[in-house]
């Protein structure tokens, strides 16, 4: 489960404050000892009763205008500060299941009910309300390829909630959630590591029951690019494309441009041949997809082999 910080401390300090120190004070998010240093900081921030408040009451004053500008999650997350590449502190709104929001838009939204890690490590305080609850997992992310369906070892820890001033430091690939609603709404305070490498860090959502890789829930605007560049980029996008294939550090990534070649590809032998020769890449993730693909491909030959191209008129 997320490591439990124990922070004993009734000092109040200013979301600037906070800042400040991670600023000049050595925050590194990828040393779990020292991101666990700075629970006491958070703690603090959380003693502060009045900041959050101000700060939305600020906010809604400009029509969010600040929120609208550089907030890129969703609308349940209030962005109250960005380090691009380094950290970002933000608020988080948990409704309970009677509250209109949820009535109106379900669960979905606030990734109620789907167990998932992350990919990146991030630092959470109970601020408002009683918390949520969560229920919650670990495992071994190194031995993993990431496919669906495939087998991974979680081991239940505990269900227990996220309650006014509790400090948590929720770890990169290796603690898994799945989060169940408050019993009244609630608001939590995140410090999160923002390395542009987690970019390109898979992120997973599972089955808890089967005990399998469910699917993965990171995404970028690189892989529907990568898409258009094979169809539309001529030699130049075929070139970039098998650039990416080939050596980009993210097995997703690489992935993604073996797909991208594969589709591009005027028959359907030729599909297949992309994806025998990814069948012998280095990444298990690659392997295993491929030769998903071309058990799929043959299975489909028949009917696939029979319908005419695209933009073919039938015969007369």
């Amino acid at each position: 489960m997320p490591r439990l910080i124990p922070t004993d401390t009734e000092e109040s300090i200013e979301l600037g404050d906070l800042v400040e120190r991670l600023e000049t004070g050595g925050f590194d998010g990828e040393d779990e000892e020292n991101f666990a240093s700075w629970g006491e900081g958070l703690r603090k921030l959380a003693n502060n009763r009045d900041f959050l408040p101000r700060l939305m009451i600020a906010e809604l004053k400009e029509r969010c205008r600040r929120q609208l500008r550089d907030n890129q999650f969703s609308a349940q997350v209030i962005l109250l500060h960005g380090a691009p590449g380094r950290f970002l502190v933000r608020a988080n709104i948990w409704p309970a299941l009677k509250d209109s929001v949820v009535r109106h838009s379900g669960t979905d939204p606030f990734f109620y009910g789907i167990p998932h890690d992350h990919n990146f490590s991030f630092l959470t305080v109970g601020y408002f309300g009683p918390g949520y609850w969560s229920d919650y997992y670990e495992y071994d992310y190194g031995g993993v390829v990431g496919y669906p369906g495939e087998k991974v070892e979680l081991r239940f820890v505990e269900r227990s909630r996220l309650e006014p001033g509790k400090v948590m430091l929720y770890r990169a690939h290796k603690d898994i959630h799945l989060q169940l609603p408050a019993d009244e709404m609630s608001v939590s305070i995140n410090i999160v590591e923002t390395a542009h490498s987690t970019l390109f860090k898979d992120q997973y959502r599972f089955d808890v029951q089967g005990g399998t890789v469910a699917g993965i829930l990171t995404r970028t605007s690189i892989e529907p690019m990568l898409a258009l560049a094979a169809h539309q980029g001529g030699e130049e996008g075929a070139d970039l494309i098998a650039e990416f294939a080939a050596r980009h550090p993210s097995d997703r990534i690489r992935w993604s441009a073996l797909r991208a070649r594969a589709a591009a590809a005027s028959t359907l032998d030729g599909r297949i041949a992309v994806f025998e020769e990814a069948t012998r890449n280095g990444s298990g993730l690659v392997a295993t997809m491929a030769r998903r693909e071309i058990a799929g491909l043959e299975a489909m030959r028949g009917w696939i082999e029979t319908v005419p191209p695209v933009g073919a008129h039938p015969a007369a």
